[in-house]
């Protein structure tokens, strides 16, 4: 996974890029999984891989990881939990669509089991609250081509 290079306060770089191809120096670690905790981990991970467009990697009693493939620089871990979700997520996913699909996008995926969450939101938002069909909420956001426009 590329070489490492210390950077003179204790902390390494590995010389790769985000998929793990020698390149561009970076810090030692990096995203791998979004855990989601579920009730339901076979349902919960279905619909996201349906969402995504993503495949179910790994099907385990206890963890069910989905992602684009085996090799995709980030997945979604599901994992079994018992308690009740009781307020807003401190953490959501922003799912940015193609231009000029958001509308036909939130259809999609509110026909999947997604339903729509009002959070505060004023309706001049570039974006709809959604929740997942345990209550985890998201947004459909506009299109972007950055991460930061």
């Amino acid at each position: 996974m590329g070489t490492a290079a210390d950077k003179g306060d204790g902390r390494r770089l590995r010389s790769v890029d985000w998929f793990g191809e020698p390149g561009r120096m970076g810090m030692a670690v990096w995203l791998h999984h979004v855990v989601i905790d579920a009730h339901d981990l076979p349902a919960l991970a279905r619909f996201w891989a349906q969402v995504l467009g993503w495949r179910i990697l790994s099907e385990h009693e206890q963890e069910i990881v989905i992602g684009a493939d085996a090799t995709a620089p980030v997945g979604i871990c599901f994992m079994p939990v018992s308690d009740v979700k009781t307020t807003k997520n401190r953490l959501h996913l922003d799912l940015s669509p193609d231009p000029g699909e958001q509308e036909a996008e939130i259809e999609r995926i509110l026909a999947l089991g997604a339903r729509r969450v009002d959070i505060g939101q004023t309706g001049a938002e570039s974006w709809t609250v959604l929740a997942d069909p345990e209550g985890n909420e998201f947004c459909v956001v506009r299109p972007k081509r950055t991460l930061v426009d």
